[in-house]
C-alpha cells in the first residue's frame, strides 16, 4: 500500500514538473486574469492547501496533488487553475518563498499576510488569511443594498416627475391656458418642467454623484472627510475598511509580527484613506502609546470609538494577540448586523421619499385640476 502510494505521488511529481517546463506566456496570462480576479478561487485553493499541510504534506507535495486533480491527471494542463499551481511550483524550484510565487497571482494584501507564515506556519498563515477575507467579503453585500436600492428609487422618482411633465401636465396646462398656478399646482407645473427640459442633467446627476463619491471615497482624507465619515456611504466604507484592517492586523499580529511592523506591513498596500489613519497612529505607538491609545489620539474616531476603548484595555494584557484576535471576530458580526441595520434605515427613508413624491405629485395635479375648474366657472 506504501510502495502504491509512493509511486503515485512520484507520478504527480512528474506531472506537475512537465507542467512546469511547458508553460505557454499567453495562457498563463490569462489564468493570472482569472485567478487575480476570482477570490472565491483562491480561497478554496488556499483551503486546500492548509488541509493538506495539516495532514503533514510539504508545500510541494500538497501543490503536486492539488495539480494532479486541477489537469485531470495532466490531461487539461492548459487549465487556468492547473497553471497557477504549476507557476507556483516553479518558482518555488526557483527558491521563492510561496508569498513570493504568489507575485501577479493575488492581491499583495494576501502577499503579506502569507509571507508572515511562510517559514513558521504556512498552514496557520493560510487560514488567517482565508478568515480575513471571508470576513471581508461578508460585509460587501450589505454594503451594496445599502447604496444600491435607495439610489434606484431615486432614480424612479425623477422617472416619475419627468413622466408627469412629460405625459399630465401639457394636456392639462393646454386646457387652461390662461391660468396663472398657484401654490402646490405651480411647483409641479415648475419642477417636470424642468426636468422634461433638461432630462439629461435630471437622469445624470445621481449616477455622476455616486461616481464621483466612488472614486474619491478611498483618497479623500482630512478633517472635513473625518466629519463625513459619520454619515453614509461614508460611514459604510469606514466600517468596512476598519473591519478589515482589524481582521489583518489581528492575524499579524498573532502570526508573531509586532504592532508598528504589522502596521507599516499593511500601510505598504492601504489606501490614501487607510494610510492616513496608520501614519497617524504610528506617530503615537512611536512615542511609547499603545494600539488604542494612539488611534484615540488621531481624533479621528478609527475603526470606531467603543472598538478604540477596547483596544485601550486590550492593548495592556499578556495575551493581546488572543484578545485581539477575539476581539476582531466579535466586531466583524457587529459590523455586519450594524450595517445591515443601516440599509434598513437606507431603504426605509428611501420608500418614504419616493411615497412623498409620488403623493406630492398627485396632489399637485389634483390642485391643478382644482384651478382649472376654478378658471371655467369664473
Amino acid at each position: 500500500m506504501a510502495d502504491e502510494e509512493a509511486l503515485k505521488r512520484k507520478h504527480q511529481s512528474k506531472s506537475l514538473q512537465a507542467a512546469m517546463k511547458k508553460l505557454n506566456k499567453a495562457e498563463e496570462y490569462y489564468a493570472r486574469l482569472i485567478i487575480q480576479f476570482s477570490n472565491k478561487t483562491r480561497l478554496k485553493l488556499y483551503r486546500k492547501i492548509a488541509s493538506l499541510m495539516r495532514n503533514r504534506f510539504s508545500l510541494m507535495d500538497a501543490l503536486d496533488m492539488l495539480h494532479d486533480s486541477a489537469s485531470n491527471g495532466g490531461k487539461n494542463p492548459g487549465e487556468p487553475l492547473a497553471i497557477a499551481i504549476a507557476a507556483w511550483g516553479r518558482s518555488l524550484n526557483n527558491g521563492k518563498t510561496f508569498s513570493e510565487a504568489l507575485k501577479g497571482w493575488a492581491p499583495d494584501r494576501e502577499r503579506l499576510m502569507l509571507s508572515v507564515g511562510d517559514v513558521s506556519d504556512l498552514e496557520g498563515a493560510l487560514m488567517n488569511l482565508i478568515k480575513v477575507t471571508e470576513g471581508s467579503t461578508k460585509m460587501i453585500r450589505p454594503i451594496i443594498g445599502a447604496i444600491s436600492y435607495p439610489s434606484f428609487l431615486m432614480m424612479m422618482a425623477v422617472l416619475i416627475i419627468y413622466a408627469i411633465g412629460v405625459y399630465m401636465v401639457p394636456p392639462m396646462m393646454d386646457a387652461a391656458p390662461n391660468v396663472r398656478w398657484r401654490g402646490l399646482a405651480k411647483n409641479l407645473v415648475d419642477l417636470s418642467g424642468w426636468i422634461k427640459d433638461n432630462w439629461l442633467i435630471a437622469f445624470a446627476a445621481l449616477p455622476i454623484l455616486m461616481a464621483v463619491i466612488y472614486f474619491t471615497i478611498s483618497i479623500w482624507t482630512g478633517k472635513i472627510r473625518a466629519l463625513f465619515d459619520n454619515i453614509p456611504p461614508w460611514s459604510l466604507y469606514k466600517s468596512f475598511v476598519g473591519i478589515s484592517w482589524l481582521l489583518a492586523m489581528a492575524a499579524l499580529i498573532k502570526g508573531g509580527t509586532p504592532v508598528s511592523t504589522a502596521m507599516r506591513a499593511l500601510r505598504r498596500d492601504a489606501t490614501r484613506y487607510l494610510k492616513e489613519r496608520i501614519d497617524k497612529t504610528l506617530i503615537f505607538i512611536n512615542n511609547g502609546d499603545n494600539l488604542g491609545q494612539a488611534l484615540a489620539k488621531t481624533g479621528l474616531n478609527f475603526p470606531e470609538k467603543e472598538l478604540i476603548d477596547d483596544l485601550k484595555i486590550y492593548s495592556e494584557l499578556d495575551n493581546f494577540e488572543e484578545a485581539l484576535d477575539n476581539l476582531a471576530n466579535e466586531w466583524l458580526e457587529e459590523s455586519v448586523y450594524s450595517i445591515e441595520e443601516k440599509a434598513g434605515v437606507l431603504n426605509m427613508v428611501a420608500l418614504l421619499a419616493i411615497g412623498g413624491v409620488i403623493a406630492w405629485a398627485v396632489m399637485g395635479t389634483f390642485d391643478m385640476q382644482d384651478q382649472i375648474t376654478s378658471s371655467m366657472g369664473s
